[in-house]
C-alpha cells in the first residue's frame, strides 16, 4: 500500500496521468491563494470557486487548494480562490473571474455543476474545469469545459474489502458509510465499499447514512454513533468536513474510523487508513495543460487505479498483516488491469 500511497501524496506527475488529461483534457474576500511563487510568472490566471469554509476540510477542498498552490510555485500562475457563501453565488463568482480575465476556472464538487455550464455558456472564450462532475451531462454540452473525474468505486472497494476483514476480526459482520449528500461521485465511493465488504466476507452488512451536510461535525458524529450502537465495526467517513465527526465518534467508541479524499491518519491509529483522492494532481495538471496550451474542454479526464488518481492512505499500525496482504494483492491486481465490475451506484 505504501506505494500508491507515496506516489498520491509526492503529486508525482507521471506520463499516464498527463497522457489521460491531455487526451481529456459572492462571499470573495479579495485575497490571492497563499504561497510564494518561484517560477518566473507564466503570466496565466487560474481561479478557483470553492463553497465557504471549506480550504480547511482536511480533504476534498483543501486538496485542490493545494493543487493550485503548487501550479503557483512550480508552475509560476497567478492564482486566486473565491468562496461562496451560498450556492447562489457561485455563477456570480465564475462570471467576475472570467470578466477579470482568468483563463482558466475551475469550480469544486457536483453541486456547482450547472453554474459552471451556464457561466461557460456566457464566456465561451474562457476555460472551465469542474472537480467530479462528467461533461456530458451538462447544460448545452459545452466545449469549454474539462469535466475532472475520479474512479471513487475502486478505491472504495479496497477499503471496503480491508474494512470487512477487519470487522470479522472483531466477531462482527457490520460496517457503515456515513455520507455528505447522495451524489455520485459520493454513492461511487459507497457502492465500491459495499462491493468489497461482500466479496472479502460474504454476508456483511453494510449501512450508510447521509448528513445532507458538509461542515456540520456533530450531524456526521450523531449518524455514526448511531450505527456504531447497531453494531458497526467500522465507520467509512464520505462527507467532507462533516465527516470529521464520524472519525471521532469512531475513536471514542473503538472501532475503525476510515477517512476520506487524502490521508487522515494524522487523526489517530484508529483511522484503518482513507481512501484518497488525487484532487491536487488533476488541478495542477489540468493547469499545467492550460500553460501548455494542450488543455482540451468538451469531454473528461479521468482518473483510477491505473492512472493512481485514487490510491488507499496509511493504514493503522493495529491493522492485521494478513488482512493488509490481501488488500495489496487486491490492490496490485486492480493495477495491473483487472477489472472487478464495482459497481458505480447504489441500489
Amino acid at each position: 500500500m505504501a506505494r500508491i500511497t507515496s506516489r498520491l501524496a509526492g503529486l508525482a506527475v507521471t506520463a499516464a496521468l498527463v497522457a489521460a488529461l491531455a487526451a481529456g483534457c459572492g462571499g470573495d474576500d479579495g485575497s490571492d491563494a497563499g504561497g510564494e511563487t518561484t517560477a518566473p510568472s507564466s503570466g496565466l490566471k487560474v481561479g478557483l470557486v470553492t463553497d465557504a469554509g471549506q480550504l480547511n476540510d482536511n480533504g476534498f477542498n483543501e486538496l485542490a487548494y493545494k493543487g493550485l498552490q503548487r501550479a503557483e510555485k512550480d508552475l509560476g500562475i497567478e492564482g486566486r480562490v473565491v468562496e461562496a457563501k451560498t450556492a447562489a453565488d457561485y455563477v456570480p463568482n465564475m462570471s467576475t473571474l472570467a470578466r477579470q480575465g482568468y483563463d482558466l476556472i475551475i469550480g469544486v464538487g457536483f453541486a456547482q455543476g450547472d453554474a459552471i455550464a451556464a457561466t461557460a455558456k456566457k464566456f465561451p472564450d474562457t476555460h472551465f474545469a469542474i472537480v467530479d462532475v462528467d461533461q456530458s451531462f451538462l447544460k448545452g454540452n459545452p466545449q469549454n469545459v474539462l469535466g475532472l473525474l475520479f474512479k471513487e468505486q475502486e478505491v472504495g472497494y479496497l477499503v471496503g474489502y480491508l474494512g470487512a476483514l477487519e470487522a470479522k476480526r472483531s466477531g462482527a459482520a457490520s460496517i457503515s458509510a456515513v455520507g455528505g449528500f447522495k451524489e455520485p461521485p459520493v454513492d461511487r465511493f459507497i457502492a465500491g465499499y459495499r462491493a468489497g465488504a461482500e466479496a472479502a466476507v460474504p454476508g456483511t452488512k453494510v449501512r450508510w447514512d447521509y448528513s445532507q451536510d458538509w461542515e456540520d461535525q456533530a450531524k456526521c458524529k450523531e449518524l455514526a454513533l448511531n450505527q456504531i450502537a447497531a453494531g458497526s465495526k467500522v465507520v467509512f467517513q464520505v462527507a467532507g468536513a462533516c465527516g470529521l465527526g464520524a472519525l471521532s465518534a469512531a475513536q471514542d467508541e473503538k472501532v475503525w474510523g476510515i477517512g476520506v479524499d487524502a490521508d487522515q491518519s494524522f487523526l489517530g491509529d484508529h483511522v484503518l487508513t482513507s481512501a484518497m483522492k488525487g484532487v491536487d494532481v488533476a488541478v495542477f495538471l489540468t493547469i499545467q495543460s492550460q500553460l501548455d496550451d494542450t488543455f482540451a474542454g468538451g469531454q473528461n479526464a479521468d482518473f483510477g487505479i491505473e492512472q493512481e488518481g485514487v490510491g488507499i492512505g496509511t493504514l493503522s499500525p493495529k491493522a492485521n498483516p494478513d488482512d493488509v496482504k490481501a488488500v495489496e494483492d487486491l490492490e496490485q491486481q486492480m493495477v495491473d488491469g483487472e477489472d472487478f465490475k464495482i459497481p458505480t451506484a447504489l441500489k
